[in-house]
């Protein structure tokens, strides 16, 4: 058994902060040794053998953009690009083994809402699909396949089909579970529909099709609108492998194999403490080919429930973690 093996094996029992803080150590030095991208990265910054997690730096999200983020031995079986603007750069992200994606996901969407098998899953990204090679597509889709129920599936912005499938799911009792782009789920709740009952995942965001609203806004209007005592979100990305989920007031929970730190945002190599507002840095375990350790471009807060997403950096706001972007 290779130590990749070994360490993939690890991932998905994690059962402590013990046990992650080691594994998260061991796929350090993996990455260290093989991802070239990373380990230029550390090296610039002389932060070459971390004891912990605080020490473990932290690669800038950017870097998905120029530069090629995979075991330099490895060929990806697929690549998710991010969605995005006309002439808007995309994130690629190289992934070896899209299994390890597909357990990640699964194990997560299990631990968040329960047993799929059984439950109408219903999709309105219609942005995503259009531009393709999207890895939100590709999880909704498999999410889809696995609930095994005739109702479920994509809708685009077929509104009054959606509305008519859910209408008949609700009829007949059945568990719903709807994903929705922010905009599309703002068009849906003009049309005053009636959703209770139905569990909205609310992911992405405006996609430049209307104006950008901080997350509380947009759910308050959405609850309200659609007739829901509360709107979940989905926090994942390109670059990542995994999810964290939100339910009531916003508060985000990750799966045991993901955890989010909080960055002082004008030093991204010291981090703060709960209830402070500050750059969300991620590590991503199931990420075992690439980078785990990532420096996202938003900002939140954490506190013992979890953590809470507050908006984003503006580029002139993010410092000191460029060292590669323009090389």
């Amino acid at each position: 058994m290779t130590e990749y093996e070994k360490i993939r094996n690890q991932i998905f029992q994690i059962a402590s902060e013990d046990e992650f803080e080691a594994l998260a150590l061991k796929v350090f030095k993996m990455q260290y040794n093989y991802v070239n991208t990373y380990r230029d990265y550390c090296n610039l910054l002389g932060k070459t053998n971390p004891k912990s997690l605080s020490e473990i730096p932290f690669l800038p999200i950017e870097l998905f953009k120029s530069h090629r983020i995979i075991d330099s031995g490895l060929e990806p079986n697929m690549t998710f690009l991010s969605s995005g603007t006309t002439n808007s750069i995309r994130s690629s992200h190289f992934v070896a083994d899209v299994t390890l994606y597909e357990e990640s996901f699964q194990r997560a969407f299990h631990l968040f809402f329960g047993e799929l098998d059984g439950k109408v899953v219903l999709a309105l990204l219609p942005n995503y699909i259009e531009q393709g090679s999207s890895s939100l597509i590709y999880m909704v889709s498999n999410l889809i396949a696995k609930s095994n129920h005739p109702y479920s599936g994509f809708f685009l912005t077929d509104y009054d089909s959606l509305l008519k499938t859910i209408e008949k799911a609700k009829s007949e009792k059945l568990d719903i579970i709807l994903f929705g782009v922010s905009y599309a789920l703002l068009d849906l709740a003009e049309r005053q529909a009636d959703l209770k009952g139905v569990r909205i995942i609310e992911t992405g965001g405006m996609k430049g099709r209307r104006k950008e609203m901080i997350k509380t806004e947009l759910h308050d209007i959405l609850s309200q609108q659609l007739n829901v005592p509360f709107i979940s979100s989905e926090y994942g990305m390109t670059e990542l492998l995994s999810q964290a989920y939100s339910f009531q007031h916003g508060i985000f929970k990750t799966p045991p194999w993901m955890k989010i730190l909080i960055r002082d945002a004008e030093d991204p190599f010291s981090w703060l403490i709960d209830g402070k507002t500050g750059g969300i840095s991620v590590i991503d375990l199931a990420n075992l080919y690439s980078c785990s350790f990532i420096h996202t471009q938003d900002l939140g807060k954490k506190s013992v429930e979890g953590f809470q997403l507050i908006g984003r950096f503006d580029h002139s706001d993010i410092r000191g973690c460029n060292l590669l972007v323009n090389n």
